[in-house]
């Protein structure tokens, strides 16, 4: 596929329409039937996402419009230069214009159309006001650096159990007795300690953004998505259980910690020693939260004060 660069994981069922530049992340999934899928120059699908599309009911993607980890968009529009965030869900015949930003988890129902230059978020997603320069700079600094015609493609470096990729000069650095399982693929500037285990279709991407430091006997279970914006990091102290389908953008997440199956937590925040995140929580952009805490909710609160240590979860390996 001409001007479309196609991820190892990454898989498109059927014929989709696409411009120049455009990209598929590891473990993304197009279902297109008669060109139902349109995506425009540079659009981005970033990791585990999912898009659906028919001839009746197509979904088109603009230019220059970039979907985070996890989103899915069934039978919709989505204008250019958009930037929606991770695990955003886009139901079918819903509109949306040029400009708009997504805060993370937001969902958009069926049918719902969306003005140029709105700034959405929640479940169901509203409205909360315009976008201002600093939004469009944001933007467009983040496509500069990320969407580039010349980006290098990665380079598979071997490894029985799962993908091993170099990001520029960046190789993982990961312990010989860690747990890598298939379908598991790691990008760039990582650096996993020592009786890690990394669940199947995991994605842990250290790209030129910063560094990923995962700690000793961590657990990051299946299909969960480690990421970071620029300028960041994501560390993971000893002894944290992820998964499975959590996404981890940016974060600090202190020892001991369980984070449940589809919880998010966003850039920047920072999760306390021995805390427990509930199963589909939304830890918002720079919370903090403090050691021994129960957190639930979209967007999550503290409801509880843990006493004594956190144990393994049923679930765990």
């Amino acid at each position: 596929m001409s001007g479309l660069n196609v991820s190892f994981s990454a898989r498109v069922f059927g014929e989709i329409i696409h411009g120049e530049g455009c990209y598929l992340a590891q473990g993304v999934i197009i279902r297109s039937s008669q060109n139902g899928v349109v995506l425009g120059d540079r659009a981005w699908i970033l990791e585990n996402s999912v898009i659906v599309g028919s001839e009746d009911a197509p979904t088109r993607i603009g230019s220059n419009t970039v979907l985070g980890h996890k989103c899915q968009v069934m039978n919709a529009t989505i204008g250019n230069w958009c930037e929606v965030g991770n695990n955003v869900i886009v139901m079918p015949k819903a509109k949306i214009g040029d400009w708009c930003i997504f805060g993370e988890g937001t969902l958009i129902p069926e049918g719902i159309i969306i003005p140029d230059e709105s700034v959405v978020v929640g479940r169901p997603g509203k409205i909360i006001r315009k976008i201002n320069n600093q939004d469009r700079e944001t933007i467009k600094s983040l496509r500069g650096d990320n969407l580039s015609d010349d980006k290098k493609i990665l380079i598979k470096e071997g490894d029985k159990m799962a993908r091993i990729y170099s990001f520029n000069d960046k190789k993982p650095v990961i312990a010989e007795n860690c747990v890598l399982f298939d379908t598991a693929e790691i990008t760039g500037d990582v650096i996993i300690d020592e009786n890690t285990i990394i669940g199947a279709g995991v994605k842990i991407i250290g790209d030129s953004h910063g560094p990923v430091r995962i700690g000793k006997n961590v657990q990051i279970l299946e299909n969960t998505v480690l990421h970071l914006l620029p300028d960041n990091q994501l560390i993971i102290e000893d002894d944290v259980i992820i998964g499975p389908g959590a996404m981890i953008h940016g974060c600090y997440i202190e020892t001991g910690s369980i984070i449940e199956s589809g919880a998010i937590i966003c850039d920047n925040s920072k999760i306390g020693r021995n805390c427990l995140v509930k199963a589909g929580t939304l830890v918002k952009q720079r919370e903090v939260i403090t050691e021994n805490s129960v957190i639930e909710g979209f967007p999550g609160r503290i409801v509880d004060t843990l006493v004594g240590q956190l144990t393994k979860p049923a679930w765990a390996l």
